[in-house]
């Protein structure tokens, strides 16, 4: 099968889409195409929770949060590190995208009728200085909707493009090879795949039932990163990380494997920064799986108290939700692939959040009412009840010593000791006699609350963990989970990309994760979260335009 357009997308995720639709928009002919089945249309971004860095928006401003492009730079600096002379690019996307979140972002996608949850959330709140890591306040601005949500106007968007005649989707269309014509990128090779029925997310069948080749005059890589390839994570995990984990769960499908990026790199093109990743360190076994090794991450409020394997408490800073990558080359340092929470009903109830729009049926469905729930009751919300009530990795007791023998037998070693637990949760109780004191985790609690957001729905009022009024007593296995690639494909702030020889290849551009979300690396070596969306919504929209710009 031959086929030939003006634009061709590899990938039919969010990026992927976002650059399709400005280059239909903008009247060029575009093909997509996909491995996968058509049900995967949005890929990962169907699955997030949709939270998306936004800076001094109405929403911080009804929350009585002061925000600024100027400190969310301040914090970007301090979160990306930047200190190679490969960060040439990521720098400048990473500016230019801040400009973007402080600026256009929030009204551009409000017109094509995408909306958001009022209340902001406190991601990454980091624990060291002012120019450290970490978010300064709350940016984490929750589509209302979730990860659909977020993919909805453009699905309609190239629905629409598609009747016009501008756009097709090419489903079970796998890549193999970039043809280069004279230096340039002309177009793509690949193997069409049998129809396949399986599931979104589900690993589906490389059973060939032909070839294409689709000649084009500006081909769009955005297909995505490696965190569902755990070979190719551990390979590229750095020693500054500590050693790579034997053990780890998947929190991207299998498809996720990195295959399109050295499909690029064959054909020339220059991948930078493969050594920065972003994986998360609160990671459960989903008990209702969809792909292998499916993974679901927990959202923490700031309140449960964290251990390693052997039931040590973590060190300041590393608290729930303040430096996921710090809290990582720290556990990594334990020779143990997990660790453990401790908490209690109140805390699971109003601080435990799962990441995932399917974890999240009420502000998926839009619904007000599921909504309210959240604020009444002793209960958490019915997917973290579900969890607690059918998860391999909780357990739950109504005093400390059923509680730490349960956790023991779960893990399948002594490692925990009672009263070496007890002295720690019972210090650390005594701090909560006064609003004041040195507990640095008890500070931040009273400091979360100093938010409004995070004191009506996310940080529980501090409490004695170990007093029987808030109980049953929960402990929870924590597994590293893997999840996004943060280096990627080098581009200019055209998303047009760089080859070996550090000259733009004519003809290939790149978006999203593939693009390490811009520039090959714009995060730097760590994120300050609702960033990945953002990133494949900006480096979409810049690549799909400048492709379209370019085409004769």
């Amino acid at each position: 099968m031959r086929e030939s357009t003006d634009v061709l997308v590899i990938g039919a995720g969010l990026a992927g889409l976002v650059a399709a639709t400005e280059a239909a928009d903008a009247g060029r002919s575009v093909i997509v195409v996909d491995q996968e089945p058509a049900q995967n249309l949005g890929a990962q971004a169907f699955w997030s929770l949709g939270g998306l860095f936004l800076v001094d928006t109405p929403e911080q401003r009804r929350m009585r949060i002061r925000d600024s492009a100027a400190l969310a730079w301040q914090d970007w600096l301090g979160a990306a590190g930047f200190d190679r002379e490969d960060d040439l690019w990521p720098r400048r996307w990473a500016e230019a995208y801040v400009a973007f979140a402080a600026g256009e972002k929030r009204a551009w996608l409000r017109q094509m009728g995408h909306r958001l949850f009022p209340v902001v959330g406190w991601a990454e709140r980091g624990g060291g200085d002012a120019t450290g890591h970490g978010n300064s306040v709350p940016r984490f601005h929750v589509t209302w909707g979730t990860g659909p949500g977020v993919v909805e106007p453009f699905a309609r968007r190239a629905r629409e493009a598609e009747a016009a005649g501008r756009l097709r989707f090419l489903w079970r269309h796998q890549v193999d090879r970039l043809v280069r014509t004279g230096g340039a990128v002309t177009g793509a090779e690949g193997t069409i795949l049998e129809p396949s029925g399986v599931e979104r997310g589900a690993a589906s069948s490389r059973g060939a039932v032909g070839d294409f080749a689709i000649a084009a005059q500006a081909v769009i890589v955005a297909a995505g990163g490696i965190g569902g390839n755990q070979d190719m994570v551990r390979a590229a995990w750095p020693e500054r990380l500590g050693p790579p984990p034997a053990h780890m769960i998947s929190g991207v499908p299998k498809h996720v494997d990195g295959r399109m990026l050295a499909i690029a790199e064959t054909a020339g093109a220059r991948l930078i920064n493969r050594d920065r990743m972003w994986h998360y360190v609160e990671g459960i076994r989903n008990w209702n799986p969809i792909w292998e090794r499916h993974g679901i991450r927990i959202l923490p409020g700031p309140s449960s108290m964290w251990f390693d394997a052997t039931g040590r408490r973590l060190p300041a800073p590393n608290f729930p939700g303040y430096d996921t990558l710090g809290t990582l080359t720290h556990l990594r340092s334990t020779g143990y692939d997990y660790s453990w929470f401790i908490l209690n009903q109140s805390i699971i109830r109003k601080e435990f959040a799962l990441s995932g729009s399917e974890q999240n049926p009420d502000l998926t469905g839009r619904s007000w009412r599921l909504t309210a729930r959240r604020a009444i009751g002793r209960r958490a919300t019915g997917p973290v009840e579900a969890f607690k009530d059918k998860g391999e990795d909780f357990v739950v007791a109504d005093s400390l010593a059923d509680l730490v023998a349960g956790m023991n037998r779960l893990s399948g070693a002594r490692l925990l000791d009672l009263a070496a637990i007890e002295r720690q949760i019972t210090a650390r109780d005594r701090e909560l006699a006064n609003p004041f004191g040195k507990d640095a985790q008890v500070m931040g609690i009273h400091n979360a609350r100093r938010s409004l957001g995070d004191k009506l729905i996310r940080t529980a009022p501090p409490h004695r963990i170990l007093d029987p009024a808030h109980g049953p007593l929960i402990g929870v296995r924590l597994h590293i989970l893997t999840r996004k690639t943060l280096g990627g494909l080098e581009t200019d702030l055209e998303g047009r990309v760089f080859g070996e020889d550090r000259e733009v290849i004519p003809g290939l551009y790149a978006a999203g994760e593939a693009a390490g979300f811009g520039g090959g690396g714009l995060h730097g070596y760590r994120a300050l979260e609702g960033t990945f969306l953002g990133g494949c919504l900006f480096s979409g929209r810049t690549a799909g335009r400048a492709a379209a710009a370019a085409v004769g």
